[in-house]
């Protein structure tokens, strides 16, 4: 007898949503910065559509410095300002969205007594698995709070060193799924905490500023940030056109020109 193969179906409020479907972007740098301009096409394209679209709203402490141009979205005259303020007031005027930013840690904003600031999808784009690991703890307090429009339903990470990166898409929970008499419904994705853990407890990140950008480009690859995102993104434009997921990340190796996706 032939294995039914694996599938997560996305819920169907994704597809024809009453409002904005809501999104907290973490960490406006090297991918976050190209991620942002990837969800705006995202949700130009929906609205066109007929979809109600996103809502974006962006978190990161950090300012634009000298040595973020040319690796990051960001251009001379952006200097000393927020990252995450300088890209969505550019995305607000490009795309006429009124997406929201905020020049702080995640953390510091979204805490179990602000459920209004929740989101149905999160996504990391940090450098730190200290930050991951926080995120982990506090998605999964948020999701204990019952019912809400923007209850918290999928986790993106994107992660990366200097030419190798991974996407890996994660439920908040368990999302009910139909009966199939052709697939494997499969309701519950493991976070990267649940599956990589001890692998993330583990590793030494080096989080500490570049003084240039050679320096930045010898830790990270020019191109492997915005390979990461367009490749993110496609996932994410699948789970809104499809309703249907047969992968849930992938591993890329840009020294290799080598991706390998991540099955059900």
């Amino acid at each position: 007898m032939k294995t039914k193969e694996n599938v997560h179906i996305v819920p169907g409020y994704f597809m024809n949503p009453t409002n904005p479907v809501s999104v907290n972007l973490i960490g406006i740098g090297g991918t976050g910065s190209v991620l942002l301009t990837a969800l705006a096409r995202i949700n130009y394209a929906l609205v066109e559509l007929g979809h109600a679209g996103l809502m974006v709203r962006a978190f990161d402490p950090d300012s634009v410095e000298e040595p973020n141009l040319g690796r990051q979205l960001f251009s001379h005259h952006e200097i000393g300002m927020n990252k995450a303020v300088a890209l969505i007031n550019r995305v607000n005027r490009f795309f006429g969205t009124a997406w929201k930013a905020f020049d702080c840690v995640y953390a510091d904003r979204i805490d179990e007594d602000k459920s209004d600031l929740m989101a149905n999808i999160t996504i990391s784009c940090v450098d730190t698995v200290r930050a991951r690991l926080g995120i982990a703890d506090l998605l999964g307090r948020i999701a204990t709070k019952g019912h809400h429009r923007d209850s918290p339903m999928y986790w993106m990470d994107f992660g990366n060193v200097r030419d190798l990166g991974q996407v890996l898409l994660s439920t908040i929970g368990k999302i009910k799924q139909p009966d199939s008499k052709k697939f494997c419904t499969v309701g519950s994705l493991p976070t990267i905490v649940e599956e990589y853990g001890n692998v993330l407890e583990a590793s030494q990140e080096d989080d500490l500023p570049s003084c240039s950008l050679a320096q930045a480009l010898g830790r990270q690859d020019l191109f492997i940030n915005s390979s990461l995102a367009d490749l993110g993104a496609s996932l994410l434009w699948s789970m809104f056109r499809t309703g249907m997921l047969l992968y849930r990340g992938f591993f890329l190796n840009l020294a290799d020109f080598k991706t390998t996706a991540i099955k059900i």
